[in-house]
């Protein structure tokens, strides 16, 4: 009869315990300010298959680098440090690359099949737009 008292005792405690342990936890989280900032080196989105899908991300200087780390057709030109912003398609390949560096900026817009692309850039006082077709055409429009 003693063990049951206890149990029961036992029972009535962590019922208190558990409605004290909700009631205190029920309200939403907000953040306390527009002064709160996330820090990162880099900031990656992902898709239910866990395939990177956007990026924000600084690139050092160095030479031209493909997604993989491998060099690309650029040759030897050592390209400056560089904030670039990507969109990625289902397949890994981005779509949507916008880029700053301290020389200039560019957008480049991709399209679904190659080569066709559009590179929209400003870069050492001079700008430009070059379009090229899939069929690899490609018309440079500058002022």
């Amino acid at each position: 009869m003693k063990s049951r008292h206890a149990l029961t005792m036992l029972t009535l405690a962590n019922l208190v315990l558990l409605v004290f342990v909700l009631s205190h936890h029920s309200a939403p989280v907000q953040a306390s300010g527009p002064e709160q900032v996330v820090r990162a080196r880099a900031l990656e989105i992902v898709d239910a298959q866990g395939k990177v899908r956007a990026s924000i991300s600084i690139m050092p200087e160095g030479p031209a680098r493909k997604a993989d780390g491998s060099p690309t057709e650029h040759g030897e030109k050592i390209f400056p440090e560089a904030v670039v912003f990507r969109l990625i398609r289902p397949d890994g390949r981005p779509s949507v690359k916008i880029a700053t560096t301290e020389q200039g900026s560019g957008i480049d817009l991709s399209g679904g099949v190659d080569p066709t692309y559009m590179v929209l850039s400003s870069e050492a006082g001079e700008t430009s737009l070059t379009l090229t077709n899939k069929d690899g055409r490609r018309q440079v429009v500058k002022p």
